[in-house]
């Protein structure tokens, strides 16, 4: 007598899945990896066959190269440091101000409906707009450049909160208050867990968007920092020197939500999302 071994219900046979299904069960790095590859050959052939010239575009092989030895390079360092400090000082602000400033106006039916029209006519004002009141305030100095990381991200937390605190189960929270639990008690107990995933992920868009006006303060106004080496090697015509801090900007990027995506993770490793994310 003899068996056939008969594949699971839940998972086809290997030879019946698609292309499409057997890449997506394999590792996101590993993904990620083939993809920036397959970009940086992508890059060193648009020069090579000449669609776009080689002073205009210089190949990875060049760029990378230059941005090796940035490595090497304390003024490097210094204008890495300066762009970081101005995002993380922005960013701080704007989301203590978001989360106090979202907690009160989440915690009122009349404040919702009073504010509702004004955010929605100020969250869509572009932070660049900002850039002449900036510079007639502060300059070059660093605050010119925390008004627009401020008023940038500020808006991404605070709708973020906002969603999260109307979210607040209102059985629960009565429930809290009939138990004689305060304001406060029912911040920590019943408002807190539940605006909590929204306030992650308000953070994570606000931390893109600061390094964004970071650079872009940089870059306009001329504050310290990786924008206005940018600004500094366009004008001077080196152009392989200035696609390598572009890439600086990218890692810096790509660095960050690593680390808020692990901050994230830690932080709600009790939310089912997260635990579904993780299986």
């Amino acid at each position: 007598m003899t068996t056939t071994a008969v594949a699971p219900s839940g998972s086809p046979p290997e030879e019946s899945r698609s292309l499409g299904d057997r890449l997506l069960s394999w590792p996101p790095a590993v993904l990620g990896l083939i993809g920036s590859l397959i970009f940086l050959g992508v890059w060193e052939l648009v020069p090579a066959v000449g669609l776009v010239p080689a002073r205009y575009l210089p190949p990875p092989s060049e760029t990378l190269g230059i941005f090796a030895r940035n490595l090497t390079y304390a003024d490097f360092w210094l204008a890495v440091w300066d762009t970081m400090k101005g995002w993380a000082i922005g960013l701080a602000i704007a989301t203590i101000a978001a989360v106090v400033v979202g907690l009160v106006i989440g915690s009122s039916s009349f404040l919702r409906r009073f504010t509702a029209s004004t955010i929605e006519f100020l969250r869509p004002i572009p932070s660049v707009a900002l850039i002449p009141l900036a510079v007639l305030l502060f300059g070059v100095e660093l605050e010119s450049k925390l008004l627009l990381i401020v008023y940038a991200s500020f808006w991404q937390v605070l709708i973020q909160v906002l969603y999260g605190v109307a979210d607040v189960d209102p059985i629960a929270n009565n429930t809290a208050r009939s138990f004689g639990l305060g304001y406060l008690a029912r911040m920590r107990h019943v408002v807190w867990p539940t605006m909590l995933p929204y306030l992650m992920t308000g953070l994570r868009l606000g931390a893109a968007v600061a390094l964004i006006l970071a650079v872009t303060s940089e870059l306009v106004i001329g504050n310290p920092g990786l924008g206005r080496e940018i600004a500094l090697a366009q004008s001077g015509g080196a152009t392989a020197p200035m696609y390598a801090l572009v890439l600086a900007t990218g890692f810096l990027g790509v660095l960050i939500n690593i680390a808020f995506r692990m901050i994230e993770r830690r932080t709600l490793s009790w939310h089912p999302s997260v635990r579904a994310e993780a299986h």
